[in-house]
């Protein structure tokens, strides 16, 4: 890579804000009253409101294709003014800002934190009075910006231990001799069905998935089955998925977050 381009600030902003309202435009003009030269990505503004779990998935999802140093915003703060913590913590890729309420126990998950701090510096906040309603716009962008900006992160509050940090445990998988239990985790637009169990369980391997009385094919691809009927599949996330060819597998196969799903080999 070019010299021109490695120390470019890289910040990506997700939350539940939609795009109806001003919430997001607001906290990017936070961010560019501090640094301009910032590029901010938008990895979603579409989290279902207040739920927590997709904002796990999908931040873990994303954090692994952004380049060291990236800093990651994430706002799904039901909890905002209370007694939750606001918080920044440094990963091998990066860096994340937000609330502790779990939002990044899936990134830690794969990335344990080197380092974790509650954000108590007010220096680095928009005000240091902060709304008690939208901290991502008076504490989480503006620290974001002075992250992204080189700021160091001991400088933004209190240390604190990284074990100290809200987990979100979504379900643990079980395994047989010939199978293996877990459930969904995620949802997406397209109603496909994501598990928690991991690719590797499958690969190399004749598989179907179980769900309720129904057994479901492990393919390839999309292709493999006819348009309308259901496949699981390897998805692009590398967890074992459930989904129809051109529909919706959540509305078919009448599949909710945290529904059990058994995977035969």
């Amino acid at each position: 890579m070019s010299e021109t381009f490695k120390n470019q600030p890289l910040l990506t902003l997700l939350s539940d804000f939609g795009d109806r309202d001003v919430y997001v435009g607001v906290m990017k003009g936070v961010i560019a009253q501090i640094n301009p030269k910032i590029t901010v990505v938008d990895l979603t503004h579409q989290i279902p409101p207040q739920d927590i779990a997709a904002g796990r998935f999908c931040l873990m999802d994303a954090c692994p294709y952004f380049p060291t140093g990236t800093v990651h915003v994430a706002v799904v703060d039901p909890g905002v003014g209370g007694k939750r913590r606001a918080i920044a913590l440094q990963f091998a890729q990066g860096f994340l800002v937000g609330p502790d309420n779990g939002l990044f126990s899936g990134v830690l998950s794969q990335n344990p934190a080197i380092a974790a701090v509650e954000l108590t510096n007010p220096h680095y906040w928009r005000t240091p009075q902060p709304s008690s309603t939208f901290h991502g716009r008076d504490i989480f962008a503006p620290v974001g910006a002075y992250l992204a900006s080189g700021v160091p992160l001991k400088e933004l509050g209190r240390e604190i231990n990284p074990e100290t940090l809200t987990r979100l445990e979504i379900g643990k998988i079980s395994l047989e001799k010939n199978n293996i239990t877990g459930l969904i985790q995620y949802i997406d637009t397209f109603g496909n069905l994501v598990t928690n169990i991991p690719a590797s369980y499958v690969q190399g391997k004749t598989w179907s998935v179980q769900v309720g009385e129904k057994m479901i094919n492990g393919c390839g691809t999309y292709g493999d089955v006819k348009i309308g009927e259901a496949i699981a599949l390897v998805g692009s996330h590398g967890w074992v998925e459930i989904a129809i060819n051109c529909g919706n597998a959540r509305v078919q196969l009448q599949m909710q977050l945290g529904d059990t799903v058994q995977v035969w080999y």
